[in-house]
């Protein structure tokens, strides 16, 4: 009887040349968090030129690197062919994991950047946190981290400037009316951590 929980052949990612499997059953809060940002993307993008993927595409960003973010958003459909996208995406989502961190914020990162990725997320589902970076001439600058909730004992210690400046919805590089909810990222997640 065939194992279900692995896939046939299995999913793999190259980084800097070196094939790395991926693991077959992400925890579920990993899975509830990438896809309540790929519902977010897809539901904005309705009838606009750019358009949300989930994982499982593969991004060929050269024969060296080719990767599978959690979530992706294209704008242009060109570089969109039968075995992936062949180019950068205009925004990739990586949702971390203790076995893929060190990559995604590592290499995977800086591939992203020098490939012309205009954005990219970080996302920890443990520190509840979206860390925002903003590609600017091959590489990524941290734009800001967006947190779902703020201990209460923090939120003591700022003072009410400080507290009043806390964003709590993300605006999205590519359009100008694009915010998503911190809040909404997360939305369910508790059950599953």
């Amino acid at each position: 009887m065939k194992n279900l929980a692995y896939v046939d052949p299995p999913m793999t990612e190259r980084i800097e040349g070196k094939t790395y499997l991926m693991a077959p059953c992400p925890r579920p809060s990993h899975n509830v968090i990438a896809g309540n940002i790929f519902s977010i993307f897809h539901h904005y993008l309705k009838g606009k030129k750019c358009r949300a993927f989930g994982d499982n595409m593969d991004v060929h960003l050269d024969n060296e690197n080719v990767y599978v973010p959690d979530v992706m958003i294209v704008c242009d459909r060109t570089k969109i062919h039968r075995d992936g996208l062949h180019g950068a995406p205009d925004l990739a989502v990586e949702v971390l994991s203790p076995s893929t961190a060190q990559r995604d914020r590592g290499p995977k990162m800086r591939h992203y950047a020098a490939a012309g990725t205009k954005e990219y997320w970080i996302v920890s589902p443990l520190g509840k946190s979206v860390e925002v970076y903003l590609g600017e001439n091959g590489q990524f600058c941290l734009d800001y981290i967006y947190y779902a909730e703020y201990p209460e004992d923090e939120l003591a210690r700022m003072e009410d400037s400080e507290r009043a400046s806390l964003r709590h919805d993300i605006p999205v590089s590519l359009y100008d009316d694009f915010l998503v909810s911190v809040k909404e990222v997360f939305e369910d997640v508790d059950d599953f951590l």
